[in-house]
């Protein structure tokens, strides 16, 4: 067995920490894959994995090797996939993930459009209101709102969103129209329990001014939040891009929007830089053309 194919064999018995699952992925036989890391422990000298009748772990070595060869083994990959044309053409399946929200009202649409344009590629979408571990998850891109941690991944800015007070005017002509943040004391409250959502409200650009709401009612969706705004029982807090089709049908309207905060940027994110394959590089031309296009995240 070649030294590739040895190091492939010891990857995959080390990803899936087992003989015999590594055997049936590779489509070998347990033993051709016992002697395949046998013969591998032989020539670099040093023990690679311990083996009982329970598990199979890396030691110290076999730890360092595994980083080195799933490396390696990754630059092979995509020197074939280069000469083959992959990196050319865009194939093979495209994993995104974006908030709930915004992926349907945003991020779907372009996804249709990009499908009908590369018959050769799928696409697999994670919407979800948490922040998804990209590489952990094997996610190819992230839309993220919000500013960006140090991460080494390579980001696009397409677009920036802010945070909004909202409620119908059937709920204002009743109740009045809170014109400072301290208005807000005197009104009913909706919060939607999302991930960055806190009945601590902080306004201005420098967010020094500090609010806390008591709010009535709590909804799980930012949808649902929503609806009961439209419906008048009070003020509700989103972002922009959420409530922006009832605030352009009449719906709703903002309040206090002298005291917004700093908007918060649109990006999309992904973890290859230069060297991601052709369904990644087309994919974000594709869609950043869209959203920064978008008046409404613009």
């Amino acid at each position: 067995m070649d030294r590739w194919q040895a190091m492939k064999v010891f990857v995959k018995v080390a990803e899936t920490k087992g003989f015999a699952e590594a055997a049936r992925q590779l489509h070998m036989s347990p033993p051709a894959v016992t002697r395949a890391v046998a013969a591998l422990e032989e020539t670099i000298g040093a023990r690679l994995l311990v083996r009982t009748t329970r598990s199979v772990t890396l030691t110290d070595a076999g730890a360092r090797f595994f980083e080195d060869c799933s490396r390696i083994l990754a630059d092979l990959a995509e020197a074939e996939a280069s000469a083959a044309g992959s990196f050319a053409t865009p194939s093979g399946t495209l994993t995104i993930t974006a908030s709930v929200m915004f992926g349907h009202q945003y991020i779907l649409p372009i996804i249709m459009d990009y499908l009908a344009e590369h018959p050769r590629v799928s696409i697999r979408t994670l919407f979800v209101d948490r922040m998804v571990n990209i590489v952990d998850e094997g996610v190819d891109l992230a839309v993220r709102i919000g500013n960006l941690p140090n991460s080494g991944f390579s980001a696009l800015r397409v677009g920036s969103v802010r945070r909004v007070v909202c409620g119908s005017p059937g709920y204002f002509e009743k109740n009045g129209v809170p014109t400072t943040p301290a208005d807000l004391a005197c009104h009913s409250v909706i919060s939607a329990t999302s991930a960055w959502a806190s009945t601590e409200w902080r306004f201005g650009q420098d967010q020094k001014t500090v609010v806390h709401v008591y709010p009535r009612l709590y909804c799980n969706t930012n949808d649902a939040a929503l609806q009961a705004a439209i419906d008048g029982f009070g003020l509700t807090r989103v972002l922009s891009y959420q409530a922006a089709p009832s605030l352009a049908s009449g719906a709703l309207r903002t309040v206090l929007s002298d005291y917004e905060e700093h908007p918060l940027p649109v990006h999309i994110v992904h973890p290859e830089g230069r060297h991601a394959p052709a369904k990644v590089r087309t994919f974000i031309d594709f869609a950043a053309g869209r959203l920064r296009a978008d008046r409404r995240i613009n």
